[in-house]
């Protein structure tokens, strides 16, 4: 029988570092520090026959299940009695999932893999594909002058500026606001990540800078998201739902101020104040 009754609960997952205290600032000015629940977020590597297949952005859990789902819908086990193996490890930057078939095919593997190196470390141990994933990031250099009335202006303005989201209620949308929370530029997408690369492309392109201002988008913050502010030097990253605790973490590595949970009178801050000191108190 194959191995495949592991509980990946059972498994311990990444340590996580102590996260920076949130603050709730709401319309009126007040501000509350308190603790709350972050999803947890952190790098799955899946290696399948001995070879880097992927690596995912994940909750740590259920992730045997999560991988034969994955596999099953990439075409490369038909059911679970293809199945010889799979075994859940963490380490400290993340956790590996190794799945061995009872055919193995590492070669046609490596080869399927080629065309995504985008989002996999072909060929790769599981502890190199997640050191890949996890890079360290530059530091924010930009600075944002925003407050939070220029925040919660933005979030009300948001819905004029997403015609697509109005027609159809699927498509997201990454904004670029001024100090003043004015909307600026924005694009649309089915996908988070697509439209908050759109929005980065179009500023490229137009060769328009932060300039004081900050990015809006209609998603939650995942880690994903924070590294394409990052690197865009963003200064200021705004989204109106809740970050994840990787989102969290590399934010203020890198120094790039969150303001999540945004909506017309209140908000949530993990602050970085060299980024963004319009909204020191």
């Amino acid at each position: 029988m194959p191995n495949l009754s592991a509980d990946s609960t059972t498994v311990p997952s990444p340590a996580t570092p102590p996260r920076p205290a949130l603050t709730t600032v709401s319309v009126e000015g007040g501000r509350v520090t308190f603790d709350r629940a972050i999803a947890q977020e952190v790098a799955v590597a899946i290696e399948l026959d001995g070879v880097g297949f992927a690596v995912m952005m994940a909750t740590p859990h259920d992730l045997e299940d999560f991988v034969v789902g994955l596999l099953l819908a990439e075409g490369e086990i038909a059911g679970t009695s293809d199945l010889s193996s799979i075994d859940v490890a963490a380490l400290d930057i993340g956790m590996i999932v190794r799945v061995d078939r009872l055919h193995p095919d590492p070669v046609a593997v490596m080869e399927r893999m080629r065309p995504r190196t985008t989002d996999s470390a072909c060929g790769l141990c599981g502890r190199d594909s997640l050191d890949r994933a996890l890079m360290p990031l530059p530091q924010v250099t930009a600075q944002s002058h925003a407050n939070a009335a220029a925040l919660f202006a933005a979030a009300a303005a948001l819905r004029d500026h997403h015609p697509l989201n109005r027609a159809t209620g699927a498509v997201h949308a990454a904004a670029l606001a001024a100090p003043d929370g004015t909307i600026l530029l924005v694009r649309e997408d089915v996908g988070r990540h697509n439209a908050f690369d759109k929005l980065i492309g179009a500023m490229a392109r137009d060769g328009i800078g932060w300039d004081g201002g900050f990015a809006l988008l209609s998603s939650r913050c995942s880690f994903e998201l924070v590294d394409k502010a990052v690197r865009a030097d963003c200064p200021l990253l705004a989204t109106i739902s809740a970050p994840t605790s990787l989102a969290l973490e590399r934010a203020a590595a890198a120094g790039l101020t969150l303001a999540t949970l945004v909506r017309s009178d209140t908000l949530t801050l993990q602050l970085c104040p060299a980024s963004a000191p319009g909204l020191v108190a």
